[in-house]
């Protein structure tokens, strides 16, 4: 039987890169889980990981990054579901107001027909299925949490505050250019805000438009994280 030895060396060799990059993984994961529990002061089994663990360990070093600057304000999510974020958000901020912008009934219908207008995101998913109580379940400290139900930005009047940390999720172009022209000019010296999706150009292209529009406009720059659907980060 003939074998092709560059071949099976081949294969050897990608077997061996994939089992290393496998350990690797779980060792830098339990590093950084490691690392934060000790710089940030809270026990390693508080952290909730999920798929999107470079985002997850994204929003914890920033978080460390604000506390040792001891930046001034509070936190928001535009664009929440089923709260898996907001839950790392409300962990890693706990003494932070975290501001729960969302319809919690889905994509408003006018942002949809705005999104056929401009010729984004012809595929269209159902976030209906949440709840403010399901969310409000999540939280370790549900007592920072205020809820803002409804159509953004309208869900945002009369908020006297400024904001350290900011996510948008909302995937639509119209909600994450007005979540950008409300959340900019309210952000702390030394804030950040993530903007999801930025690179999910086949899902959600409305995304990278706005914010590539918003900045372009205001003559800002951003940082592509290479997280799960790529996010777009903006500092102050």
């Amino acid at each position: 039987m003939f074998v092709d030895n560059e071949l099976h060396q081949s294969n050897i060799r990608r077997g061996l890169v994939t089992l290393f990059n496998r350990v690797l993984s779980k060792r830098i994961i339990a590093a950084i889980c490691s690392s934060m529990s000790n710089n940030i002061g809270r026990k390693r089994a508080d952290y909730v990981f999920d798929h999107d663990i470079i985002r997850s360990s994204s929003l914890e070093l920033v978080a460390h990054e604000i506390y040792d600057k001891n930046s001034a304000g509070n936190t928001a999510e535009l664009g929440v579901f089923r709260g898996e974020f907001a839950q790392k958000i409300n962990l890693a901020f706990p003494d932070r107001k975290l501001y729960l912008f969302d319809t919690f009934e889905g994509f408003a219908k006018e942002d949809v027909e705005q999104e056929k207008m401009k010729g984004y995101s012809k595929k269209q998913h159902n976030f209906s299925k949440t709840s403010e109580e399901l969310v409000l379940k999540r939280m370790k400290f549900p007592e920072n949490c205020i809820i803002r139900k409804g159509y953004f930005p309208e869900t945002a009047k009369n908020i006297e505050d400024t904001f350290v940390f900011v996510s948008i999720d909302a995937d639509l172009y119209e909600p994450i250019y007005n979540g950008l022209r409300y959340f900019y000019p309210r952000l702390a010296q030394g804030g950040y805000i993530f903007v999801h999706d930025y690179n999910n150009t086949k899902t959600y292209p409305g995304t990278k438009a706005a914010v590539k529009k918003y900045c372009s406009e205001m003559n800002i720059n951003f940082f592509p994280l290479s997280d799960i659907a790529g996010s777009a980060i903006i500092m102050k």
